[in-house]
Order: structure tokens, then sequence, then C-alpha cells
């Protein structure tokens, strides 16, 4: 399969490998001063750019009919008008907050506590996620992935960085040094709390993910998530 790699940092290379050790071909490596050459000739492209290049990287890969993986996050206000673009333009899309096959796994896992203890008052929920000092966006993707599957589970109805007011849940955004991600979820009363946790290692499980998922949509038309990709619906 040919790649189109839209963003080639610390993330794009590690795609890069892992691609070329599943037996791809990279046929482009797109920076911010690159221009698109080499997209046409793609199977699929994988977006891991920045959020001020994510929608135009998307927008041209649906221009060029070439299925594209996005994991840029930070540009979300402007999900619903790139998914109505996909569906004018008979594209294919699939965006994941975080291609991780454990994260993935933890958002069913964060989805059913919520159901379990929607009823039960006497928590409180809380997030924390910490990633490293280049991450641009704040809070995660992953986070607000996670803030979002608590809502449509509960009486939640709204996240924060602020202090929370009843029914939103707050959530602590760190910046530390080499550390490639981590996601807490507390439920916390007087008698004592429940905790899942997601802690990456590396950006290896990020990676594979998203090579997974690019191999999977090729030759696929729609708007999908790593739900499709894993079964999970």
């Amino acid at each position: 399969m040919k790649i189109a790699l839209l963003g080639y940092g610390k993330m794009g290379k590690v795609i890069e490998r892992i691609a070329l050790e599943r037996g791809h071909e990279i046929v482009l490596r797109k920076t911010s001063s690159d221009n698109y050459d080499g997209l046409e000739n793609a199977d699929v492209a994988i977006d891991f750019s920045v959020p001020t290049s994510a929608v135009r990287n998307i927008s041209t890969c649906f221009d060029t009919n070439i299925p594209v993986v996005s994991g840029t996050t930070g540009w979300l206000e402007q999900y619903d008008a790139v998914v109505e673009e996909c569906r004018k333009k008979d594209g294919t899309f699939l965006y994941g907050s975080n291609f991780s096959l454990g994260v993935n796994l933890f958002f069913e896992l964060n989805n059913y506590l919520a159901k379990m203890m929607a009823n039960l008052k006497e928590y409180n929920v809380t997030m924390e996620e910490i990633h490293h000092t280049q991450k641009l966006d704040a809070p995660s993707g992953t986070a607000i992935s996670l803030a979002k599957g608590i809502i449509e589970n509960s009486a939640y109805t709204d996240w924060t960085m602020e202090t929370a007011k009843a029914n939103e849940i707050h959530i602590e955004a760190k910046r530390i040094e080499n550390v490639p991600g981590t996601h807490t979820v507390t439920y916390n009363s007087e008698v004592d709390f429940i905790e899942i946790k997601h802690v990456a290692h590396n950006r290896e499980g990020f990676a594979l993910g998203a090579v997974v998922a690019a191999e999977w949509i090729a030759g696929k038309k729609g708007i999908y998530t790593m739900k499709d990709v894993l079964n999970l619906i």
C-alpha cells in the first residue's frame, strides 16, 4: 500500500518506520513548507500535522479522492464542516483523537464505568491528562473524548478546565517533558474512590494504530472512527 504522510514530525517519523516495517511504501512526506506533490499516487493519507494545517490537508485529500486518516487534535470546532465536505465530495475520512489500540479499549471501559456510576450521586468525577511539553492543545483530544463518553452516559452536561460547576467534569491538563500521554478518570466520594488510567510508554502504540486504521480504510468510502476499525460498534 502507498501512504502519504501529511505531517512529518516525531509522530510522522514513527508512523513511517512502522509502515515500512509492515511492507508499505511512503510516497509523500509533507512538512508545513512542502506542497502536495505525490499525494495523487497514494492509496491512503495519514495526517498527523498541526491544528492550523489539518483542515487543509484533509480537504485536499477529498479533492484528490484519497482516503484520509487524521489524528491531529485542536481543530475540532471545524469537525462538523469537514464531515459535511466529506459527504458532499463522496470522500473517505477517519478521525481519531487517539489511535492507540489500548486507548480505544479504554474509551469503551470509560463509557461502561460511566453508565454504572450514573445513579451513584455520592461520587464526583474528575479527570487528569499529562502530555509532553510540545503538545499544542489542552486539554488533549483524548481527554475531551473521555469527557464526552461520560457526558453521553450520565447526568454530566459539560467539561471545564476551570472550577467545575454542578454537572461539569473538571479536567486538569499538565505538560511535562517526555511524557507521551497519561489519562486518568477518578470517581471520588467521602469514603473511597475508583480510578481508571491509561499510560502510554511511547509513541509506538499511537503510530501502530494509525497504520492499522490506514490499512483498514483503504478502498472504502464514508466516515469512520476507530470503533469501526476495532469492530467495537
